[in-house]
C-alpha cells in the first residue's frame, strides 16, 4: 500500500484499502467554526473537546462589528463545549502552523481540518485534509467517510541550488505538470531534493497541495520531523512508508539541478517561470506580501532580513510583514529581523490570513500590483479583481519590494 492507504486503512480498521473504496475512518482531530451549526442542531457536546481546535485567524482583530460578534459568539460556544484548544488573535497564529505547534499533527494521523489549506499537515507524513462541508458530523461523531484516493508519485531528484527553496519547486511542479495533477489523489513527495529540504521548505509544498488540487500532499518522516515534534507530541508514533510493491496511478520526475528562482504569473499558481525570463518586463509593483500559511516561518523572514538589511522599501511600495504564528514573531522578534523589516518601512502586522485572501489588512485596490509569498493568485483573490498578484519566494518578494519592481533575489543575497 501507499502512505494513505496505510493511513486510511489503520483509522478504518481494516487491514487493506484499495483506491476507489469507501470507508468510514476515526479522525485523530479537527478543527473549524462550525459550533453554531452544531448548537442548532440540538447537539449538546462534541466527541472529544481535546482533539478539537479552534483559531481565529481569518478576520482577526474583528474589522467590522459583525464579524465582533461572530468572535463573541465564538467565545461562548468554546466555553459550552469545553474546548481545550482555542486561539484568539494574540495567542496564536495562523490555524496549520498553530496546529502544529501545539503538537496535534503526528506521523500515521488522519486529521479533517476546517480549511482547504489543510494539506499542510502532510508535511508531518499524516493524512490532513479539508473538510469543511462534514466539519458538524466529525465535530459530533469523531468520524467521517473516505474515498481511498489514488496516489501520485512526485520524485525530486538532484540537488536544490542555493537559494531555491521550497516555493520554487512547487512553483516549477504546478507549471509542468498543471495544477490538477494532483486531483483527489494523495501525493508523495519523495527524492534526494525533497530530504535535502528544510521542513519549512517541504511545509510549503504541503501546503500548496490544495493548489493541485490533491486530498493529501504527503512527505516521509525523518530526523527533521522528529525534531520539530521532539516536545510537542508527547503520544508515541510510528513513521509510516509506502511499500516497495505500492502501486500508484502516476509517477514523475523532476531534476531540479538547475532550478532557478521561480514567480507565478498572475491568474493561476501553476503560472510559473523562471523570473529571470520577466526582468525584461520591468513589472512594477505596489505591494509585497511577506506572510501566510505558505511562507511565513521563521527561516521565510531570516532570508528576507538579510536581503533588506540596510536598505529601504522602495518609495513607490508598501510592504506587509505577517508571521505565521505568535511562536515564530517572537523567535523573529528576538532575532531582530523584525527590527531590520520595520526599520527598512515595511509594517510588521500580527499573525493574520487577512491579506491573503483579501479580507483586510491590506486589501489591493484597482490595477495594483503585488508580489506575494502566498499561496493563490486568483482574480481577486486579494482585493480588487482588477488587481494582479505574483507569486513567489520570500527572497523574491523581499527582493523585489526593494527594488520597486520584479527581481532575481540572487542579485542582492
Amino acid at each position: 500500500m501507499t502512505i494513505a492507504e496505510k493511513i486510511l486503512a489503520k483509522h478504518a480498521g481494516v487491514d487493506s484499502v484499495k483506491p476507489g473504496q469507501y470507508v468510514w475512518c476515526k479522525v485523530d482531530a479537527t478543527s473549524g467554526h462550525s459550533l453554531r451549526a452544531l448548537e442548532l442542531l440540538g447537539v449538546d457536546r462534541v466527541w472529544d473537546p481535546e482533539r478539537v481546535f479552534i483559531v481565529d485567524d481569518h478576520q482577526a482583530p474583528p474589522p467590522t462589528i459583525e464579524v465582533a460578534n461572530r468572535m463573541r459568539e465564538t467565545r461562548r460556544l468554546v466555553k459550552k463545549y469545553g474546548i481545550k484548544h482555542y486561539y484568539e488573535y494574540g495567542r496564536g497564529g495562523i490555524l496549520h502552523q498553530v496546529f502544529a505547534e501545539r503538537g496535534m499533527y503526528a506521523p500515521g494521523e488522519l486529521i479533517a481540518q476546517g480549511d482547504s489549506h489543510s494539506t499542510s499537515g502532510g508535511v508531518f507524513n499524516a493524512c490532513v485534509t479539508n473538510a469543511n462541508m462534514d466539519a458538524v458530523h466529525i465535530l459530533a461523531f469523531g468520524d467521517l467517510w473516505f474515498r481511498v484516493p489514488e496516489s501520485v508519485r512526485v520524485v525530486l531528484n538532484g540537488t536544490l541550488p542555493a537559494w531555491c527553496v521550497g516555493k520554487d519547486v512547487i512553483l516549477k511542479v504546478a507549471s509542468e505538470l498543471g495544477t490538477d495533477y494532483g486531483l483527489y489523489k494523495s501525493v508523495e513527495y519523495v527524492g534526494p531534493v525533497a530530504a535535502q529540504m528544510t521542513l519549512a521548505q517541504r511545509w510549503t509544498i504541503s501546503n500548496m497541495g490544495v493548489e493541485v488540487g490533491a486530498k493529501f500532499a504527503l512527505f516521509e518522516a525523518d530526523a527533521k520531523t522528529d525534531a520539530f515534534l521532539k516536545d510537542r507530541v508527547t503520544r508515541p508514533y510510528e513513521h509510516v512508508t509506502a511499500d516497495p510493491d505500492a502501486a500508484y496511478e502516476a509517477q514523475y520526475e523532476f531534476d531540479l539541478s538547475t532550478l532557478t528562482p521561480m514567480v507565478a504569473r498572475p491568474g493561476d499558481p501553476g503560472n510559473g517561470v523562471p523570473v529571470e525570463s520577466v526582468l525584461t518586463e520591468h513589472v512594477k509593483i505596489d505591494q509585497a506580501f511577506l506572510g501566510s500559511c505558505t511562507n511565513a516561518r521563521l527561516e521565510d523572514l531570516e532570508v528576507a532580513a538579510r536581503i533588506i538589511k540596510g536598505k529601504q522599501i522602495h518609495p513607490d511600495v508598501r510592504m506587509l510583514v505577517s508571521p505565521s504564528s505568535q511562536e515564530v514573531f517572537g523567535q523573529a522578534l528576538k532575532a531582530g529581523y523584525l527590527e531590520i523589516l520595520a526599520d527598512a518601512g515595511a509594517l510588521v502586522e500580527h499573525s493574520t490570513c487577512g491579506p491573503c485572501y483579501g479580507g483586510h489588512m491590506g486589501v489591493l485596490g484597482d490595477h495594483e500590483v503585488c508580489i506575494s509569498s502566498s499561496n493563490r493568485n486568483f482574480q481577486g483573490r486579494m482585493g480588487s479583481p482588477l488587481a494582479k498578484v505574483w507569486l513567489a519566494s520570500p527572497a523574491t518578494v523581499a527582493a523585489s519590494a526593494i527594488a520597486g519592481e520584479i527581481v532575481d533575489p540572487r542579485q542582492y543575497l
